[in-house]
């Protein structure tokens, strides 16, 4: 289906919008006619120059706001944020190895990064009465792996229920807010992981990946999901045909998560 001015008109901002699945929504927004800004601490490695790039720390409150800031000054307005940024860099060996550092940290990336970005531009949102948030939290929401992405796992529930809660209060005032939960994604990041396991256990790829899905306990589908599959559930929920949509999430695992 051709979804070329689908978002004609609309400022759309992606956080952790220069790689991964992140490059991938923001391509398939810009796909469908919206102006996209993308932010992260580095610029990307292969510049689209119809993506307009913010640099900022967003795990920062000085970052949030640099981005809240210039933003609205350039633009004077924002329809769409995806809240995509998400990163778990925490030790292995289970809750023991985990230091104040460790929370802090994944918990300002996670979660409050978020929360800042939504209060700098909700405000907007309402005053104009429209407006679309998505979040991207994980399945480990709901199935946390408490070896290594202990902290990780607590701040994607939290993001799923502060989503929840925001939609309800301002879902009257013209502003839907929505969370994706992704399974695996099959991310370039996750192939070098993948090749990391590989070498180290001297397997091929393909063992390590099902290594990985068997900690999982499984995808019924049989592979992670592509970074563009992810994508294109955004895609849809910040069109308007998706404008009865609000306070939902929206689970995109392949199948792994075993329970209702």
């Amino acid at each position: 289906m051709d979804y070329q001015n689908e978002l004609s008109g609309k400022i759309a901002l992606v956080t952790g919008g220069t790689k991964g699945t992140g490059k991938a929504i923001a391509e398939r927004l810009l796909q469908a006619g919206a102006t996209v800004i993308i932010t992260a601490r580095n610029a990307p490695e292969e510049e689209n120059t119809k993506l307009h790039f913010i640099a900022s720390d967003l795990s920062k409150a000085e970052g949030t706001q640099k981005v809240v800031n210039e933003v609205l000054s350039t633009y004077g307005r924002l329809d769409i944020l995806v809240n995509n940024l998400g990163s778990s860099t925490t030790p292995a060996g289970g809750f023991n190895a985990l230091n104040h550092e460790d929370w802090v940290s994944t918990l300002q990336a996670n979660l409050l990064a978020p929360v800042r970005l939504d209060r700098g531009f909700i405000p907007q949102m309402i005053e104009k009465k429209n407006g679309v948030i998505i979040h991207i939290a994980s399945i480990q929401g709901k199935l946390p792996l408490y070896d290594s992405t202990l902290p990780y796992a607590a701040a994607k529930a939290g993001l799923i229920n502060y989503s929840k809660g925001l939609s309800k209060e301002i879902a009257a005032k013209g502003v839907r807010v929505l969370t994706v939960s992704p399974g695996w994604i099959n991310t370039g990041a996750s192939k070098a992981f993948l090749g990391e396991i590989a070498r180290n256990a001297n397997t091929t790829v393909e063992e390590a990946q099902q290594g990985v899905m068997d900690a999982l306990g499984g995808i019924p589908y049989g592979r992670p999901a592509e970074p563009e599959e992810v994508a294109e559930l955004v895609g849809f929920l910040v069109s308007s045909r998706a404008n009865y949509l609000t306070g939902t999430e929206f689970v995109i695992d392949g199948g792994t998560v075993p329970t209702i």
